[in-house]
């Protein structure tokens, strides 16, 4: 198929999941049709709700600026929301956020659980969120998405202070008092763990 395409192609997979982007338009167009025959060849079917052509990238961007358009739509691949935008230096670049699905679905595991065990060792509840925080931070922590890490930190901690307090029928914390335990059984910071400027130069064109 790539043989047959007028400009540049290249497939971003992992696992089922993959993303595929293209010069030209009509090459996304005529692979997307040539993709939904070969799956009915097996009996299988796309998922309309979760695959679509969009216009994406730099040339994107400037067509949408010379319309009066907002910036072009974005995408969700592996858990992070792709959307165009520019680096300090205002030069077009590619950045990626926490799909907020994925950070409801955390959050919302995250409340079942606190809920359900609520009344176990303070300290013990404490070493759970840390070691979940830190599982989240090792996949979500990559450039240009620390703003979206610290807000599900945030989230965590108003979790914590919620479920914290309905261990008795006597309120176990005012919001002062969370802090001073917070300050002395911190949680961890979210830093950058996947930088993007590091990767190989042949697959640049991600970034």
């Amino acid at each position: 198929m790539k043989k047959e395409c007028r400009g540049q192609a290249h497939i971003v997979r992992y696992a089922d999941d993959f993303v595929c982007c293209f010069q030209y338009q009509q090459d996304a167009y005529k692979f997307f049709g040539k993709l939904k025959e070969r799956l009915r060849q097996f009996h299988l079917e796309i998922a309309e709700d979760k695959s679509k052509v969009i216009p994406f990238g730099k040339f994107a961007e400037e067509n949408c600026q010379r319309k009066g358009q907002k910036k072009p739509p974005t995408f969700d691949f592996l858990g992070f929301t792709h959307y165009c935008s520019n680096s300090k230096a205002g030069k077009f670049r590619v950045k990626r956020k926490t799909d907020k699905k994925k950070m409801s679905n955390k959050l919302k595991q995250t409340k079942v659980w606190l809920k359900k065990n609520r009344n176990m060792n303070i300290h013990e509840i404490m070493d759970r969120m840390k070691r979940s925080l830190v599982g989240y931070y090792n996949y979500y922590c990559i450039t240009d998405n620390i703003h979206s890490v610290d807000e599900f930190k945030d989230k965590i901690q108003l979790l914590l202070f919620k479920w914290l307090n309905r261990r008795s029928q006597r309120k176990s914390f005012t919001w002062d008092k969370f802090n001073l335990f917070l300050k002395k059984n911190p949680l961890p910071k979210p830093k950058v763990k996947v930088n993007i400027y590091n990767f190989r130069t042949e697959i640049s064109y991600i970034t």
